[in-house]
């Protein structure tokens, strides 16, 4: 048996979903969303997290590693992710974490593909939507630098000039300099419109 933690945070979603891939007779399917995700990789010891990264109530980054129980589960879970193409950004992030598996979520037959993906990633096999290489390109080709990412997180979350200056270790010009930057490499027309533009490309 494989056991699978299907992991979204719409409760119907989830639900429908976990019960149709239950219908496989070689998995074990168990259901979270992202906040009660960790707490049931350490508790159920999945084989395969199948992750929707798009999934969350409010735009940010998902956090994968907590998939991956952060060292306090041996083996740690595979991961495997529904996304799409249109926001590059959480493929990087995906990739970066370790991600075997990738499913594109808007393209017909997914669920099929779905059981085929978790299967394969079971046996530490990759599986790779070909419809998403668009979005891999795309993930090559973010615009700003990890510093310019820290610089703009810390302002999605409301942080003042000073208050990212001070968590950062940078002066106030510094912070005005990487935030002028930040709006013209993202082609916005102020901070906010560059906090939009990046939460909908899934750079942060």
């Amino acid at each position: 048996m494989i056991g699978v933690l299907l992991v979204h945070d719409a409760c119907l979603v989830r639900s429908v979903l976990a019960e149709w891939l239950g219908r496989e007779p070689d998995l074990r399917v168990s259901d979270a969303s992202w906040p009660s995700a960790a707490g049931s990789v350490r508790s159920l010891r999945p084989d395969v997290c199948a992750a929707d990264l798009e999934s969350l109530d409010s735009y940010g980054s998902p956090p994968l590693g907590e998939l991956r129980g952060l060292g306090t589960v041996t083996p740690a879970p595979r991961l495997l992710v529904l996304a799409s193409a249109a926001r590059p950004g959480l493929l990087k992030r995906a990739a970066e974490a370790g991600t075997l598996g990738y499913v594109d979520k808007d393209r017909e037959g997914a669920p099929e593909r779905l059981v085929s993906a978790i299967r394969k990633v079971a046996a530490g096999k990759r599986f790779v939507d070909d419809s998403l290489g668009f979005g891999f390109l795309r993930a090559t080709q973010i615009p700003l630098t990890p510093r310019e990412l820290s610089v703009l997180s810390l302002a999605a979350e409301g942080s003042s000039v000073a208050e990212i200056a001070g968590s950062l270790h940078l002066s106030h010009g510094t912070v005005r300099n990487y935030m002028a930057a930040i709006t013209r490499k993202t082609g916005a027309r102020n901070r906010v419109d560059a906090i939009r533009i990046s939460q909908g490309e899934g750079w942060l």
